[in-house]
């Protein structure tokens, strides 16, 4: 039988699409109008609603994309187009996140440079998002890599550089605290208006020599260069974050130890912004799952410092959020890395007498056990230190230091569970109260007091036995025991008050104070790598930190031979970096008048780790043809400005923020990524250079397409698609050349040899198919299992649709002019009101349901009104926009369906007999669908289907649906 010549096939479907995607970028159709710079339109912009829709921007990799990658693309163009129908002024963007480790790695293995092989992967990036059929601007599509843009992030950072954050400047909205030109700091000590602290005390400023200046001022920019504890890669020459070391201490990234080292580092005072970044978390629209992980990473906490004194008089202080249980205190742990660790040892020391034989780790003095010790725990990452099940290490350091509030002399410890970078580096150990302090005391051999009893009617009750006997700490509340002096008596006192009381006498003593404390340390913002933004900071002589004028940006990179670092093992610990970039000397060394006559400076040779590009993009594709500033104010008020409303569920008198209006990307860069982001945002708009306040108004954290994965039984994954399936259902086996392999469940990727290319997608079935597929798997922000062969139930319903629209054998249209039935009618507005719901919604598989739903009723009638066709078609065109503007033309429409205004539904005709159906999944209900009396079975388990209850109690896919229309649904989960 032959063929049908008009049938839409795969080849067709490709045929349509790529026709369409010139046609597009030849019209600019998706270019969306400024409001002034060099592409205003005022005429297309005023009177018209703003929509700035953006998605985290992707890492272009040599492998290109899978099929897993476009799952927000698609959901953000979806988003995109059907504002866009609704009049909208919608602007949606894609750039690439260029700069980073994979370039620079593949670059020292094969001497190719990072830039040829980059640039090769985005070109393979964009191929692949062009055929996706992406309603991008393309004039604004930026890469982190070019001079232009990083002549920006360069600018950024000298506006952090010149600031410091004046914790009593109050901000338009009546707080205090914000960023301050550094110049207005330097104008008031030169004055005398503000007084020099610190070790500088009592002089002028005038005395100061210029590197005791630079010194002064270090202690206030928002960015500073400062030695840190960091987490160093020594085989890939650079210094890791906290997220690239694995839990076995090792780098994510070609799996090299990873040490803990004290290394000179460029840091962000993003703890400054602490306070901030949690408050103003109230007034943006993020998933609640998404704050709590943010408010969590910046841990703002409540307590007192509290000073203990060392054998030399060291102030060993302590951050606690328990200063009440103090009199419980009965050893110190400081952080093997803390800085006074050397003071407390001492050269050719020897352990004190009476010192317990647990406490000494088998050496000979405390010195010996002490460098042992850091050396072990160096190899450590900070996730391995932090692990509650682990067994408690530690040594003793030979010191005693004297409890502030009674005067007891406590051992002096390190352990590795203490990290440098949290609080103070120090605590208190009471481990009566605190589990960890527990362990380590019964480990160590070391005294517990107890200082919280159980509470009976509000008093300690006299039958508890005690921490010791009870074999664990007391974390409840309770009343205080054990716990007075002759000037302090906490005795019976609650939490509340006992704390309070306690506060009130360490600082009437002068040995503590009250405080707010915050879990999130300042930012590390240096890589000894090539790869990266240059630092725009030269050192003059005194070795003073100058950044660059505007007017000597961008600070290109030079070209060097060799992008490794050039001496290092990847077993050494103690081997140190030397930036690719400290070879260019012609490039290190520069004579340059920075204001006050030509002299001889030193380049920054670390660079900027990837973080930098990401954190302001979206506010370069406002304006990206701009030479003379980030954005035009009036441009960036236009996209990104307030709202006159505040975001849903927002506190009463909250002001909006701002932002981009909707942000969708990965939840796992939901805390950093965007922390970072809302900090640089936070010190722009302290400097009036933009109006947002925060980054994002909206953000939407999709979910991930996850793909089977099978192993060998070396546990060494083999070719998903090579798997031979063998049985039905339960008794399924697997298959990979005649080996029976186990399949798993997880990710997609190339490393699991799972990964499905969109390309295979676009020749097999076509993009709208794809998008089609992708959207109706399940609600946007769950996980769902990839399914190659369910992608051709995506594949049926076009080519229903087009069907319904053209004849097969002919070509011609296969609609009539003859007006709709009453039924017809009623189906179709109320398909239109449902599916406008849900497109505003993000609901994009509910409303695939439904368009389904409707297109089947469309094929059962003997011929397809025009009204129906023409209104259905502009409902899809947002999922499927190629078969949406072909079967748009060939309904005789000339123009796009880009800005075709969506449908509206009537009315009078949304009143239907309806009926209440009873969705059950197992036996047992979960949701009620409000459904047409008539409607037939093969409806309603497609709407079943589609309901995110479905997903949520069927995660692993569905066995068996059992429909009795209209009023009942069940789900037999796989």
């Amino acid at each position: 039988m032959n063929e049908p010549l008009h049938r839409y096939t795969a080849e067709l479907a490709n045929q349509i699409e790529t026709a369409w995607q010139d046609r597009w970028e030849a019209e600019g159709t998706f270019e969306a109008p400024n409001p002034a710079g060099p592409w205003a339109e005022p005429e297309k912009v005023a009177g018209r609603e703003k929509l700035l829709v953006i998605d985290m921007f992707p890492y272009p990799s040599g492998s290109g994309l899978h099929v897993g990658h476009p799952l927000g693309y698609i959901a953000t163009d979806v988003f995109s187009r059907f504002n866009r129908m609704l009049g909208k002024n919608v602007l949606h963007c894609m750039g690439y996140d260029a700069f980073g480790l994979p370039a620079e790695q593949y670059a020292i293995e094969t001497g190719t440079h990072p830039r040829i092989t980059t640039e090769a992967n985005i070109e393979v990036y964009k191929r692949q998002l062009r055929r996706l059929g992406l309603d991008h601007d393309e004039r604004r599509s930026i890469r982190t890599i070019d001079p232009d843009y990083y002549r920006w992030t360069q600018w950024i950072f000298t506006q952090i550089f010149n600031a410091w954050y004046d914790p009593e400047a109050v901000r338009p909205d009546g707080g205090k605290g914000r960023a301050r030109p550094i110049d207005e700091l330097v104008a008031e000590l030169a004055s005398g208006e503000r007084e020099l602290t610190g070790d500088f005390a009592g002089r002028s400023w005038a005395e100061l020599s210029n590197k005791e200046q630079g010194d002064y001022l270090d202690g206030f920019r928002l960015t500073y260069a400062d030695e840190a504890p960091v987490n160093w890669a020594p085989g890939l020459g650079t210094v890791l974050a906290n997220e690239e070391v694995t839990n076995e201490g090792r780098s994510e990234r070609g799996n090299f130890p990873v040490f803990k080292a004290n290394l000179r580092q460029w840091k962000m005072r993003i703890t400054a912004y602490a306070d901030r970044l949690a408050t103003d978390l109230d007034r943006v629209e993020w998933p609640e799952n998404i704050k709590a992980l943010q408010r969590n990473w910046i841990g703002k906490s409540h307590g007192a410092h509290v000073h203990f004194t060392g054998p030399n008089g060291e102030d060993l202080e302590v951050f606690t959020t328990r200063p009440d249980t103090l009199f419980g205190a009965s050893f110190m742990v400081l952080a093997p890395e803390h800085p006074l660790v050397a003071s407390l040892v001492g050269e050719g020391s020897s352990w004190p007498e009476g010192t317990r034989e647990a406490w000494t780790a088998g050496a000979a003095s405390p010195k010996q056990a002490v460098e042992d010790y850091q050396k072990a725990a160096g190899r450590k990452s900070d996730v391995e230190r932090q692990m509650d099940d682990k067994t408690k290490t530690g040594v003793f350091t030979g010191a005693w230091a004297t409890n502030p509030v009674n005067g007891a002399q406590v051992p002096v410890f390190i352990a590795d569970y203490v990290l440098m970078g949290y609080g103070t580096g120090a605590i208190m150990a009471v481990p009566s109260g605190d589990s960890r302090d527990f362990d380590f005391a019964r480990a160590f051999d070391i005294d517990i007091i107890d200082v919280i009893s159980p509470a009976v009617d509000g008093t300690a009750d006299p039958d508890w036995p005690g921490t010791v006997a009870q074999g664990e700490a007391f974390t409840g509340e309770g009343v205080m025991v054990n716990s007075a002096n002759d000037e302090l008596d906490l005795n019976g006192m609650g939490v509340a008050e006992s704390k309070a009381a306690m506060i009130a006498w360490l600082e009437s003593k002068g040995a503590g104070e009250g405080t707010v404390n915050y879990r999130m340390r300042d930012w590390l913002f240096s890589r000894q790598r090539y790869w990266g933004e240059p630092f725009p900071i030269v050192y003059d002589a005194d070795g003073v930190p100058h950044a660059l004028p505007d007017e000597m940006l961008p600070l290109e990179l030079p070209e060097v031979d060799d992008y490794s670092p050039r001496t290092f093992d990847a077993d050494d610990r103690d081997s140190k970096p030397e930036a690719p970039l400290a070879r260019a000397t012609d490039w290190v060394n520069v004579e340059l008048d920075l204001g006050d006559g030509l002299k001889t400076y030193r380049r920054e040779t670390n660079t900027m780790p990837q973080w930098a590009g990401s954190c302001w993009y979206f506010l370069r594709y406002l304006d990206p043809a701009n030479g003379e500033a980030l954005v035009d104010p009036e441009v960036e008020k236009y996209w990104m400005g307030k709202h006159a409303q505040p975001v849903p569920g927002a506190p009463a008198g909250t002001v909006d923020p701002g932002g981009v209006d909707l942000y969708v990307g990965g939840a796992e860069h939901a805390v950093l990524h965007l922390l970072y982001a809302r900090f640089w945002i936070k010190v722009l708009n302290d400097l009036g250079h933009i109006q947002a306040e925060e980054p994002f108004r909206k953000y939407f954290a999709q979910g991930m397409i996850q793909a089977y994965a099978y192993t060998d039984g070396r546990e060494v994954y083999v070719p998903a698609a090579e798997i031979e399936e063998r049985g039905e259902g339960k008794a399924t086996t697997y298959w990979y050349k005649g080996e029976q392999v186990t399949r798993r469940a997880g990710k997609m990727g190339k490393s699991l040899k799972n990964a499905v290319s969109p390309d295979e997608m676009y020749q097999a079935y076509g993009a709208d198919t794809l998008r089609v597929y992708e959207m109706s798997m399940g609600p946007l922000e769950l996980s769902r299992p990839w399914e190659t062969r369910a992608v051709v139930g995506s594949q049926r319903f076009l080519q229903r649709l087009w069907r319904n629209v053209v004849d097969e054998e002919t070509g011609e249209l296969a609609v009539t002019d003859e007006p709709m039935d009453t039924e017809t009618a009623r189906i179709l507005h109320r398909t239109i009101a449902a599916v406008r719901e849900d497109y505003a919604s993000l609901g994009f598989n509910t409303a695939i349901a439904r368009l389904i739903e409707l297109n089947n009723h469309l094929t059962k009638l003997d011929a397809v009104p025009r009204e129906a066709a023409e209104k259905l078609v502009q409902m899809v065109a947002p999922v499927a926009p190629h078969i949406g503007e072909e079967l748009w033309r060939r309904l005789g429409h000339e123009q796009s369906i880009t800005y075709q205004a969506f449908p509206e539904a009537d009315e009078a005709l949304l009143v239907a007999d309806t009926v209440t159906c009873v969705l059950q999944v197992k036996g047992k209900l979960r949701a009620t669908l409000d459904v047409a009396a008539d409607i037939s079975e093969a409806d309603l388990e497609q709407l079943a289907l589609a309901h995110p209850k479905t997903a949520e109690f069927a995660p692993d896919g569905v066995r068996k649906v059992i429909v009795k229309a209209p009023k009942l649904v069940n789900i037999v989960p796989a």
